[in-house]
């Protein structure tokens, strides 16, 4: 069994090293397109909905983070916190003072939306080198692209960064969806959070799952060991 495992990772791995080397434009346009879209969809989303943004800026604090790193500050207060710190944010003031919504996105966002980006982006490859070597046409690439587009959807949708509150900072992590609209309740804001955060699970668990399965399968047809002796690795 132990065997088969290695032999189901070595093809992924396999399947992974091809789609890069053989479509690297594809995985670092996917990548940046779902990254940007992931960033700057939920501010224009709030400016629609709410009001337009008039406010961005990187966290001044960022200046001293060297120093905080190198300080006596205990290891695990560190990990705890570095995490938490926003890097940026946008927002608009409100007409009657204070802040009318805010969008932040901090260390632990960055991490995910990275991790989202590059896997959408391997997505994409290995579903352009499954489709070379099934001759799929545009039929197979339409699903792909659709597919994808739906998944980079929802990654904005399930965002779970920390926004400040409708009328000022403060409220607890809510999806960008949910801040768009005034007048919720407590109850409502509290299952949209929830579902936020089960949202981005369920997307990233997708996307390793249908990664792993398109890799292994690049993964076999590349391997000089099958029996036909052919590859879809040109030379």
């Amino acid at each position: 069994m132990m065997t088969g495992m290695a032999g189901v990772v070595d093809d992924v791995g396999r399947g992974v090293r091809v789609a890069v080397r053989r479509r690297p434009g594809t995985v670092a346009a996917a990548a940046l397109a779902v990254l940007a879209l992931s960033v700057l969809l939920p501010p224009a989303l709030l400016s629609v909905a709410r009001k337009p943004a008039d406010f961005f800026t990187f966290n001044p604090w960022l200046s001293r983070l060297p120093e905080y790193l190198v300080s006596d500050v205990p290891l695990a207060e560190k990990a705890r916190k570095l995490p938490e710190l926003a890097l940026f944010w946008f927002s608009a003031d409100s007409p009657y003072g204070g802040t009318e919504w805010g969008y932040a996105v901090d260390v632990g966002d960055v991490a995910r939306l990275l991790l989202t980006a590059v896997l959408f982006g391997l997505y994409f490859a290995l579903w352009r080198c499954r489709r070379d070597r099934r001759a799929g046409g545009p039929v197979a690439m339409a699903t792909a692209r659709s597919g994808g587009v739906a998944g980079a959807a929802l990654s904005v949708v399930g965002l779970s960064t920390g926004p400040c509150s409708v009328m000022g900072c403060g409220a607890p992590v809510l999806p960008v969806v949910g801040l768009a609209f005034a007048g919720l309740s407590s109850g409502t804001l509290t299952f949209l959070s929830r579902a936020s955060t089960l949202a981005t699970a369920a997307l990233l668990v997708g996307l390793v799952l249908a990664v792993g399965w398109l890799a292994r399968d690049v993964g076999r047809h590349a391997s000089p060991n099958r029996g036909s002796g052919r590859s879809i690795i040109h030379s």
